[in-house]
């Protein structure tokens, strides 16, 4: 897999994350693209300077407080924003990733943590998360809270989110960056990012170093 290397302050300071308009029926609004060079299908985006963890404390779907950096300190960690009425980008990020997660040895499955953020809480309540996260695989962990906490932490991690707002056809969406971010177990730095174009195969090939804390 080729990949390039990028400062996480340059991505921040030139809002580079697209967004993406779920189900919205079109491209939705966006920002720059990273820049990884005419006809690039990469899919990992290796930062040299990673990013902390959002500091955010939010609701699982048992109901319960959850705090991310506690809960997640020490273990490899992925995290997506996104939502559950999502008809495209979110589910079959979270499938690809289910069914790569397969593959791992099963001490390691044990210990990775996928962690799904809503961006649409106003629907997305802990019994809906759950609901959702159950059948794609029951070990990943669904979170919501008050919005304007999710958006201050995505942000932390480059991802702009948007409130949900009504398209031209009167349906509900959700704008936001559609990247999945790797933590690593060592330092739990968000040291990796994935594009929404990353697929079953690629997710498979870089678990197992993304486990250990190694670059893909």
């Amino acid at each position: 897999m080729r990949k390039k290397t990028f400062a996480a302050a340059a991505l921040l300071a030139a809002a580079t994350l697209t967004l993406s308009a779920c189900g919205s029926g079109n491209d939705g609004d966006s920002v720059a693209t990273v820049s990884v060079g005419s006809g690039s299908t990469k899919a990992a985006t290796v930062l040299d300077q990673p990013f902390d963890k959002p500091d955010l404390v939010l609701t699982d779907t048992h109901g319960e407080k959850y705090d991310l950096r506690k809960e997640t300190k020490g273990h490899p960690t992925l995290v997506y924003f996104g939502y559950t009425h999502c008809p495209d980008v979110c589910p079959t990020t979270m499938s690809n990733i289910a069914v790569a997660k397969k593959a791992l040895p099963k001490a390691e499955q044990n210990d990775l943590r996928v962690v799904f953020v809503t961006t649409d809480p106003g629907r997305d309540t802990p019994a809906e998360l759950g609901k959702w996260l159950k059948g794609i695989d029951p070990q990943f962990i669904g979170l919501t809270g008050d919005f304007a906490a999710v958006r201050a932490g995505a942000r932390t991690v480059g991802i702009s989110v948007e409130p949900t707002t009504k398209d031209k056809n009167g349906k509900l969406v959700s704008v936001h960056g559609t990247q999945v971010i790797a933590f690593s177990p060592k330092t739990d730095g968000g040291y990796v990012l994935y594009g929404e174009s990353a697929t079953v195969d690629d997710y498979t090939k870089d678990l197992p170093k993304l486990v250990e804390g190694a670059n893909p």
